[in-house]
């Protein structure tokens, strides 16, 4: 397979991966209710990301730092609206123990 083919589908999935969240932040953007968003999935895929930057930067393998980058960001979009429109139940203290559901 020549270097070209493998970098186009490098960058498609580049692509799909980093835009695949926009859904999810447009969303929670406009409903202004991130309920249905679990908490500890976003967390683990923000640190994936940014696991998988330290790789890049250590193997210098720069597509991977690039992308991962931008898809940490828009993961990181979405966590941070989780805590920003977490919805406190009446009687609560906080929103502890609302996500349950992993």
């Amino acid at each position: 397979m020549s270097a070209t083919i493998a970098n186009v589908f490098g960058v498609a999935a580049a692509v799909c991966s980093v835009t695949s969240f926009a859904p999810q932040l447009i969303k929670i953007w406009k409903a202004r209710d991130a309920g249905a968003v679990s908490l500890r999935t976003y967390a683990l895929t923000v640190s994936c990301f940014a696991l998988w930057i330290v790789y890049g930067v250590m193997t210098q393998a720069w597509p991977v730092t690039v992308a991962n980058s931008l898809a940490l960001v828009m993961s990181a979009g979405v966590l941070a609206m989780k805590w920003r429109f977490s919805r406190t139940a009446p009687g609560t203290s906080g929103s502890r123990g609302q996500d349950r559901r992993a």
